[in-house]
């Protein structure tokens, strides 16, 4: 997801699209686990989201408390 769609979501949705990220991170690491993972650059690529998720998450939350 782009950084532009990410902001324009709350904090509730920023959350759970967090916890989406993580759980599709885990399954990945999980296939690696077992060799049915084909292209590990999925993982690269969704831990980068994670992040992504995160930092927007962190700057919307100081957002709103400088904005209160």
């Amino acid at each position: 997801m782009k950084t532009t769609e990410l902001r324009q979501k709350d904090v509730a949705s920023l959350q759970n699209e967090v916890k989406e990220l993580q759980k599709a991170h885990f399954g990945l690491r999980m296939q690696k686990a077992t060799q049915q993972l084909n292209n590990t650059a999925t993982l690269r690529s969704t831990r980068r989201a994670i992040a992504r998720a995160k930092t927007i998450l962190a700057e919307t939350i100081v957002k709103q408390g400088a904005s209160k």
